[in-house]
C-alpha cells in the first residue's frame, strides 16, 4: 500500500505519461483492502489537489484527468478513508471538473459526476453539504440535466438528484417552482422521460437505468413537495386508503406549471408503454413508475387527465418499434398464455385499446388489470397457496436471475400496483364498476368454493388469509373493498362474509353486515352469504323443496325426524315446552351488556 502511495508521490511534470497511467491504473486495480484508512485518505487528498491544478506544470495533465478521476472513484467506493470527498471544497472541485471537461473530454466529465454520486450514496451528511449554498450542487446538476442527451449522462445526473432530494429541503421548492431558461425542472424531467422512453423501446444501453433514476427522482419531488409547501396539503377524510398510504392531496389554486402534477402525462406514458420484463413481469423501471403514480392524487380536477392523458401522445412522441426478444418457455410465458387465452374484456367497447395496439395502452384501467393478471398468474400459479414454501422459494429463485435485490419481497413488489388499482376505484365510479365486474363478473360460476378458483378472484381470496404476505393481504382487501363501493354489505354479498370477516374485523366491523338493499347477484340462484357459493337449497326455499318430494320421500324424512327426537329425549334434553326458555336464558348470558 505504501509502495503505490510512494509511486504516486514520486510523479512529476517530467514523468513520462505512460508511467503516470501505470501508477493510476495500479490504484484502480488494487483490492479494496490494499489501503488502510490513512493511506486511502492521503491518496484521495493528493488526487483532488492535483485535479484542481491540471496543467503541463502539474503532476497530472488534462489528458490524465479521466484516469485520475476513475482512480478517485475507485478509492471512494470504500467509506473508510474516503471522508475527504464529503468536504464542500472536494464536491466543488468535482463539479467544476465536470463542467470544465464537458466539451473536451466527456468521459472525464462523467467520471467526476460518478464520484459525486458515490459520495452521496455512501454518506448521508454529504447530501446536506451538496445542496448547501456553499456548493450549490442541486442547482448545478439541474442545469446539467437540461443539457444531458445520452442515457448514461441522464442516469448519473438523475442518480445524484435522487440522492440530493431524498429528504425534504428548500432545493425541492426551487426545482418545482423556479424557472431556468423559461422552464422548471419539472418540465425538464417530463421532456427527458419521453426521450428516455424512446431509448428504452429502442433497447439502447443505459436506457432502463436512466429511466429508473429519473422516475426515482420524480418520486422524491412528488412525495416531498407537499411537505415543504404545507399550505397546499389537504388530508382528505373521504380517501382513507390514500391517508394510510401516506399520500397527499394538492390544492390546484397554484399555477399548473409550478405543480408536480404536470409530471402525470409522461408518467402515464411510461406506465402504459413500457414493455414486459423477463424473468419477472413487474420490475424496474415499471415499479418506479407505479410508485410515482401512487403519489399523485385522483381528484375530480384530474380525473380527465388520469384517464385521457395519453390518448394523443403518439402524435407528439413517436416511439420506435419494439424489437422482439427471443426467450424460452418459462413460468412467465405460461402466465401470459393463460392471461391471453382467458382475459375478459375490460373496456366498455369490445375493441379494447390493449388488443388493438399490443403492448401499448391508452386506458390506465386496462393496463392495471392486465398487469395484475399477469403478475398474480406468474407468482401464484393455478390455485396455489400463497403461503406455500414452493411459492416463496420460486420467488427467491427468480430474483437471483434478475437485476433486482435479493432482499426484495413479494409484498413490496406487488402492493404498490394493488394500491394504484385501489385509488382508481376510489376516485372514478365508471372505473370502479369495470374493476368490480372484472374481478367478480355478474355471471360468476359459484358452484364450487371461491377460494379454490385459479383465477384472479381466487388468488385474492387466498391472500386474504395469508400469514406470510401481510402487506399484500391488506392491500388486496382494500382493493376489493374499494371495488365494492366501500360497502361491507356488497363486499360480503359478492365474496362471502367468511372470506372477508378478518379484513372487516380490522376495519371495526365485528359481525356480518346486513345484505345490501339492491341484490348484486344477477343469478336467480340463492347465494350463501358466508361462503359466496350457491346455496344447496332451491330458490323456493324449504316449502318448495317439500312440495317437490313424493309421499314416500316425505315418510322417509318423517321417520328420520322421529328417530332424532327419540335420541334427543334419551340424552336428557329439556322437554319441548322448556327448550325455548332454556335457550333464551343461555342467549341472555352470552349477550354483552
Amino acid at each position: 500500500m505504501t509502495d503505490i502511495l510512494r509511486s504516486y508521490t514520486d510523479l512529476s511534470p517530467s514523468t513520462p505519461r505512460f508511467h503516470v497511467s501505470t501508477v493510476l491504473q495500479s490504484i484502480i486495480n488494487a483490492l479494496p483492502l490494499t489501503f488502510d484508512q490513512s493511506t486511502r485518505a492521503v491518496l484521495v487528498r493528493l488526487l483532488l489537489k492535483d485535479l484542481r491544478t491540471l496543467s503541463s506544470k502539474s503532476r497530472l495533465f488534462h489528458k490524465d484527468a479521466a484516469l485520475a478521476l476513475l482512480a478517485l472513484k475507485t478509492l471512494g467506493r470504500v467509506p473508510v478513508g474516503s471522508e475527504p470527498l464529503t468536504e464542500a471544497s472536494s464536491l466543488c472541485t468535482l463539479l467544476e471538473l465536470s463542467s470544465s471537461l464537458y466539451k473536451e473530454d466527456r468521459n472525464a466529465s462523467s467520471e467526476a459526476l460518478k464520484c459525486v454520486a458515490n459520495t452521496l450514496l455512501l454518506y448521508d451528511h454529504a447530501r446536506v453539504t451538496f445542496i448547501s449554498k456553499e456548493v450549490g450542487g442541486g442547482e448545478f446538476c439541474a442545469s446539467m440535466l437540461e443539457k444531458a442527451t445520452t442515457p448514461e449522462q441522464l442516469f448519473t445526473l438523475s442518480r445524484i438528484m435522487f440522492l440530493a432530494t431524498a429528504s425534504p429541503s428548500s432545493l425541492i421548492l426551487s426545482l418545482v417552482e423556479d424557472k431556468r431558461h423559461g422552464r422548471t425542472t419539472i418540465d425538464v424531467i417530463a421532456m427527458k422521460i419521453d426521450i428516455v422512453l424512446s431509448n428504452v423501446l429502442g433497447n439502447k444501453a443505459f436506457a432502463r437505468d436512466a429511466m429508473s433514476e429519473l422516475l426515482k427522482f420524480s418520486f422524491n419531488l412528488l412525495l416531498h413537495y407537499p411537505k415543504v409547501r404545507p399550505w397546499i396539503v389537504i388530508m382528505s377524510k373521504n380517501f382513507k386508503a390514500q391517508i394510510l398510504m401516506g399520500t397527499y392531496h394538492w390544492m390546484h389554486e397554484t399555477p399548473f406549471a409550478y405543480n408536480p402534477i404536470s409530471l402525470l402525462p409522461p408518467l402515464l406514458r411510461v406506465y402504459q408503454n413500457l414493455p414486459r420484463t423477463f424473468p419477472i413481469p413487474l420490475a424496474p423501471p415499471l415499479t418506479h413508475a407505479i410508485h410515482a403514480l401512487v403519489t399523485i392524487p385522483m381528484t375530480p380536477t384530474l380525473i380527465t387527465l388520469w384517464f385521457s392523458a395519453t390518448r394523443n401522445s403518439t402524435s407528439r412522441h413517436v416511439l420506435p418499434p419494439q424489437t422482439p426478444r427471443p426467450r424460452s418457455s418459462s413460468t412467465l410465458d405460461r402466465a401470459l398464455n393463460v392471461f391471453a387465452a382467458g382475459r375478459r374484456s375490460l373496456s366498455i367497447s369490445s375493441n379494447s385499446p390493449a388488443s388493438m395496439i399490443g403492448n401499448s395502452y391508452h386506458d390506465v384501467v386496462v393496463r392495471t388489470m392486465d398487469l395484475l393478471e399477469v403478475v398474480f398468474s406468474f407468482h401464484f400459479p393455478s390455485n396455489s397457496n400463497p403461503d406455500s414454501r414452493e411459492v416463496r422459494e420460486a420467488f427467491k429463485n427468480v430474483l437471483v436471475g434478475s437485476a433486482m435485490s435479493v432482499d426484495t419481497s413479494l409484498d413490496e413488489l406487488v402492493s404498490p400496483l394493488l394500491a394504484l388499482c385501489t385509488r382508481i376505484c376510489m376516485m372514478d365510479k365508471t372505473s370502479r364498476k369495470r374493476v368490480r365486474e372484472w374481478i367478480i363478473p355478474p355471471n360468476l360460476d359459484r358452484s364450487y368454493p371461491l377460494d379454490e378458483r385459479d383465477d384472479f378472484l381466487g388468488k385474492c381470496i387466498r391472500l386474504l388469509g395469508s400469514v406470510y404476505h401481510l402487506r399484500l393481504k391488506a392491500t388486496v382487501g382494500e382493493m376489493l373493498y374499494a371495488a365494492c363501493d366501500c360497502d361491507p354489505s356488497i363486499l360480503s354479498s359478492l365474496i362471502g362474509y367468511g372470506h372477508v370477516a378478518g379484513f372487516l374485523f380490522n376495519k371495526g366491523i365485528l359481525s356480518a353486515p346486513p345484505p345490501p338493499s339492491n341484490d348484486p347477484h344477477s343469478s336467480q340462484r340463492v347465494v350463501n352469504p358466508i361462503t359466496g357459493t350457491y346455496d344447496t337449497m332451491p330458490p323456493g326455499g324449504l316449502n318448495s323443496h317439500i312440495a317437490e318430494m313424493t309421499e314416500e320421500e316425505k315418510e322417509i324424512e318423517m321417520d328420520k325426524l322421529f328417530v332424532l327426537f327419540d335420541r334427543l329425549d334419551r340424552s336428557g334434553a329439556p322437554p319441548p315446552d322448556q327448550r325455548k326458555t332454556a335457550h333464551s336464558t343461555v342467549k341472555s348470558k352470552r349477550t354483552p351488556k
